[in-house]
């Protein structure tokens, strides 16, 4: 059977000494779920990983199922095919060589936010922040830093109406550089 590889990106994991996971156990509860050439990358929260499971959404209620039986911890998982983290490098609006990456974030949203909503939020002023709404992504710019927006994940939630979760642009590039490995 063919395997597809993916990346699940875990919200609230080893944060502010919340919610702790020791990475080592978390790729051995993948393996034990039959998930193949597991990986982590840092600590809060990212595994890559491969599956005969075409359907990312199964693969999804599965983790959170697991991450709750195995810790206890309700958390939101996402799961992307490793495909989608190279688009989402390559449309990222804020690339450019004027740009330092360490002001870059990705919001990732677990569902294309309604139109309207995604114009109220765009037409609110965020100060020298800035931010694009793509399909299911919100990239980010900010420039003194993500610690002083406001542009949060409950922001996204509540102004689009769907769970949300972010990445700085270096674990982006990571995780995607991981999953394209052989």
């Amino acid at each position: 059977m063919v395997k597809t590889k993916y990346i699940a990106l875990l919200r609230g994991i080893n944060v502010s000494g919340k919610n702790k996971i020791k990475m080592v156990e978390l790729r051995a509860m993948c393996q034990e779920m039959g998930f193949h050439n597991v990986k982590t990358y840092i600590q809060s929260g990212n595994i890559v990983f491969e599956s005969e499971e075409n359907n990312p959404g199964k693969l999804e209620n599965k983790l959170k199922s697991r991450l709750f039986t195995t810790f206890g911890y309700d958390v939101k998982v996402m799961v992307r095919r490793q495909d989608y983290f190279q688009k989402t490098i390559e449309g990222n609006p804020f690339i450019n060589p004027q740009v330092d990456i360490k002001y870059l974030h990705v919001t990732f949203l677990d569902k294309i936010p309604d139109s309207e909503l995604a114009e109220n939020l765009e037409h609110a002023d965020y100060g020298t922040d800035e931010f694009r709404i793509v399909e299911d992504k919100v990239y980010l710019y900010f420039p003194n830093g993500y610690g002083r927006t406001k542009l949060t994940n409950r922001v996204f939630e509540k102004k689009l109406k769907a769970e949300a979760t972010t990445r700085n642009w270096k674990t982006v590039s990571k995780l995607n550089e991981i999953a394209a490995e052989g």
